[in-house]
């Protein structure tokens, strides 16, 4: 059995761990030169101190506090300086040294208060002593004919209301919202809007294969046309790649996915129609080449550009008619600059106003997570989604789970709001019945600040639900947290 470690090297340890932190930090944050929004001025230098608290290896520093009582550092996210400060002053209580002042409570808690203000900011209020997070859904195109829908939602509980631009159009979306501000006024319940730009499209075009044999296997190989499909004679299975400059930026070994990942294979080599891929995975049925299916590579810079001209007209009618704008396939902070841009140019009075909603959805924005944040949110009011579906493809389904952890206490260092998106409640709004892990993965949702249905014909009963789940685990747990109140299940 390992011996409890002493507690004034632990002091100096920690001492030494907070100064350094504290520099780095800082240096970190003045390299931002960070102009516009003061709140987020404040936000910004606890995001620095974390980044540079967290590239550091703490794990033994964790086990060591433990038996002291003080494992306190797992949650200091939203308040790094303030958390070390006070584990530092029960050490120095411990040790009998000269006594240190701890943070007051009213600038330990102030990242709470900041990321509460945030996310009131975004998705607006909820009633007191009710769920923290907020339930947002995505509009089916019958809701522009149908206004008993959306008073269905808004009774059930819906904070928030998405409007998918890569579906329907400016009439259409035009009628969703009056028929919102019809269910509005009848409900007495207000919601928030979001419009999700579409970004690049990158699937399947027109498809070919045999008539005797119509589904791949692993083994086989397709032909991912750059173009136009070539004679069937070399390759039964053929796939044009929209957009078409797309395969000739592949490598020989890049990964390759297609329909949210239920074929995969990896590019094997190369002639004057395309790349030709290698089918490693196609399930235990094979796989139907079909068009208009999702292709991912993970591995391959596909040099596009996140804001298409299909986005820049869907901006001219929505910019002027909702709170939120999803931006899909950011990458970097000049990604986020670009929209910015476009916004300025088309509300330049107050363009500051309209909230931006990044959708973090390849490796490339994780690992630029960082300069997004600082990006977006020093100009305007700013919140992360985490878009489990192309992300999952994008990095593998068994790191999906670790890097939405990653995700949220990110954001929360940065005090950003997080948007849980993605299959949640999946089968209660496809087929009326929840699965088991339907209400697991729901209820870990709590941590995030808002929770994303999809459209289906029982979504209405799953706001119902989500609502009712949400504010039994607003009584658990905030964040990370346990709240540790009184269990009466026995």
């Amino acid at each position: 059995m390992s011996p409890v470690p002493d507690p004034q090297e632990l002091l100096r340890s920690l001492t030494d761990l907070r100064r350094a932190v504290a520099a780095e930090g800082r240096g970190i944050w003045r390299g931002w030169n960070i102009r516009g929004r003061r709140r987020f001025r404040i936000s910004a230098l606890n995001f620095a101190h974390y980044l540079a608290l967290r590239r550091r290896d703490l794990s033994r520093m964790q086990t060591d506090l433990m038996p002291y009582g003080l494992s306190s550092l797992g949650r200091l996210e939203g308040r790094v300086l303030g958390n070390l400060d006070a584990v530092i002053g029960a050490l120095t209580a411990i040790t009998g040294s000269t006594p240190r002042n701890y943070p007051r409570p009213r600038a330990f808690f102030r990242g709470e208060r900041l990321l509460r203000a945030n996310t009131e900011e975004l998705f607006g209020a909820v009633p007191e002593g009710a769920r923290n997070a907020r339930i947002m859904v995505t509009l089916p195109s019958e809701a522009a004919a149908d206004a008993g829908l959306l008073a269905a939602l808004l009774r059930n509980g819906t904070d928030v209301v998405r409007i998918n631009c890569a579906h329907d159009g400016p009439e259409a979306w035009g009628r969703m919202i009056a028929n919102l501000r019809a269910a509005e006024a009848e409900t007495g319940r207000k919601a928030r809007i979001l419009a999700d730009l579409g970004g690049p499209k990158v699937r399947t075009g027109e498809v070919r294969a045999p008539e005797d044999r119509g589904r791949v296997f692993p083994g086989d190989e397709i032909l991912l046309a750059g173009g136009s499909l070539a004679s069937p004679d070399g390759y039964p299975y053929q796939a044009a790649c929209e957009p078409a400059a797309i395969p000739g930026r592949l490598r020989v070994g890049d990964p390759v996915f297609i329909d949210d990942g239920k074929l995969s294979g990896t590019v094997e080599r190369f002639d004057e129609a395309g790349a030709v891929v290698r089918v490693l995975r196609a399930g235990p049925k094979g796989y139907r080449l079909k068009p208009e299916k999702g292709l991912n590579f993970p591995s391959t810079d596909l040099g596009l550009l996140a804001l298409t001209d299909e986005d820049r007209r869907s901006l001219d009618f929505i910019v002027g008619q909702v709170d939120m704008v999803g931006y899909s396939f950011v990458q970097s902070g000049a990604d986020v600059r670009l929209l910015q841009e476009e916004f300025a140019r088309r509300r330049p009075e107050d363009w500051t106003r309209i909230g931006l909603i990044a959708k973090i959805e390849t490796p490339v924005a994780v690992r630029n997570l960082p300069e997004i944040i600082v990006q977006a949110a020093s100009r305007q009011p700013f919140g992360v989604m985490i878009a489990r579906g192309d992300l999952a493809v994008e990095i593998g389904f068994e790191r999906l789970a670790e890097m939405q952890e990653e995700i949220l206490w990110l954001c929360e260092a940065a005090h950003v709001p997080v948007i849980w998106a993605t299959q949640v409640l999946e089968s209660l709004v496809r087929k009326g019945l929840p699965t088991r892990g339907d209400m697991t993965d729901a209820a870990m949702s709590a941590r995030a600040e808002c929770v994303m249905l999809n459209k289906g014909p029982y979504v209405a009963d799953a706001v119902s639900a989500l609502d009712r789940l949400l504010t039994r685990m607003a009584g658990n747990q905030t964040k990370k947290t346990p709240k540790l109140r009184a269990l009466r299940s026995w």
